[in-house]
């Protein structure tokens, strides 16, 4: 699979027009805040983009953050933006032809910011602890459809959570199937470059998510996808795709349920392009000012990791009061297939 795919994204694809399945966001899609920072990238490097997301959480001033899978580097270059000259990017990927363009761009990139803090780092996201990045460095680590490309998913997430800070969190864009993907569909190599082939299963996500040490799995958008190209939707059949972003947090006193301690925070607006709300998850949109209740776990998530400075917090752990309200199972995404977007990797 890793000699398929580097085929496919190194030699098969030239541009985000190659794509079978239109899979690239269009620019429209992408928040007013963050075009300034794409206007400031190469455009052979936008050309080249293949994923299926938005990789910028909040607050990323002086953090130090590694994309898993950078490609051709335009995440790599938006997040050295984000982070400013104290912060780090480490961009890997194992694909020849896409590092040598990222490479390529550094120095026009470092003139255009008016600092140089990235670097990129050839080899597989399977064999995290065998490259040259310290255990416990990182405060942020993406991935931008790239994840469904690895054979050994287990293998990635494990060195994540190792080359985490406790707080740090993986903040990551995948496509993922409402049931485990047929072989026909594994082993078909359109499918599987197109982000389908290799599309886990939700469900078994999040059980690999928290084998892995990431409790309580946080969904923070997701939208389903239509594949548009006849053939392809023949050969995939029934099966339900999404294109969704998830936060892991490495916080290891994070509850397997959400547990009710009778929380509180009130977020104070103060996050850089967040001045009316903060949105932690799918369920969790908190806007300025206002009291806003909380589980055990999100308390932690808030507390314990970079938005604290951002957030006052109410009550303690002294009490319990059971199971979170409105906490509970069943397909996460959302299922209106009438939504606009036709590929996985946008």
């Amino acid at each position: 699979m890793h000699e398929l795919v580097k085929d496919y994204y190194g030699k098969q694809l030239q541009s985000s027009a190659d794509l079978k399945t239109s899979a690239c966001c269009d620019i429209s899609a992408v928040p007013e805040w963050l075009k300034p920072l794409l206007a400031k990238i190469h455009p052979e490097v936008l050309s080249r983009y293949y994923g299926c997301g938005l990789i910028a959480p909040a607050t990323l001033e002086g953090c130090r953050i590694l994309d898993l899978g950078c490609g051709s580097g335009r995440d790599v270059y938006a997040l050295a933006q984000l982070v400013g000259p104290r912060g780090e990017v480490v961009g890997l990927d194992m694909t020849d032809e896409q590092i040598a363009i990222a490479r390529t761009h550094q120095a026009w990139h470092a003139e255009q910011l008016g600092y140089d803090n990235v670097r990129f780092v050839q080899g597989y996201m399977e064999h995290l602890d065998e490259l040259d990045l310290e255990p416990g460095s990182f405060d942020v680590i993406v991935s931008n459809c790239v994840l469904n490309l690895s054979p050994d998913k287990d293998a990635v997430l494990r060195g994540v959570h190792r080359l985490l800070k406790e707080g740090g969190e993986l903040y990551f864009s995948d496509v993922y199937a409402d049931r485990r993907v047929p072989e026909s569909v594994r082993q078909d190599p359109v499918l599987y470059g197109e982000c389908l082939g290799g599309a886990l299963y939700w469900n078994d996500f999040l059980g690999m998510a928290r084998k892995a040490g990431f409790n309580d799995p946080r969904l923070v958008e997701d939208r389903p996808l239509t594949i548009t190209d006849p053939e392809l939707a023949a050969r995939t059949g029934t099966i339900g795709f999404y294109s969704a972003t998830y936060r892991l947090f490495r916080l290891g006193a994070l509850e397997n349920d959400c547990e009710d301690y009778g929380q509180a925070v009130i977020y104070r607006g103060s996050m850089p392009n967040h001045p009316h709300r903060f949105v932690l998850d799918k369920h969790h949109d908190i806007e300025t000012g206002r009291v806003f209740p909380v589980c055990g776990n999100t308390w932690r998530m808030l507390q314990d990791t970079r938005f604290a400075p951002h957030f006052d917090f109410i009550g303690d752990f002294s009490r319990h009061y059971g199971l979170f309200e409105g906490c509970g199972g069943g397909l996460p995404f959302d299922q209106d297939m009438s939504a606009d977007g036709a590929a996985p990797c946008c």
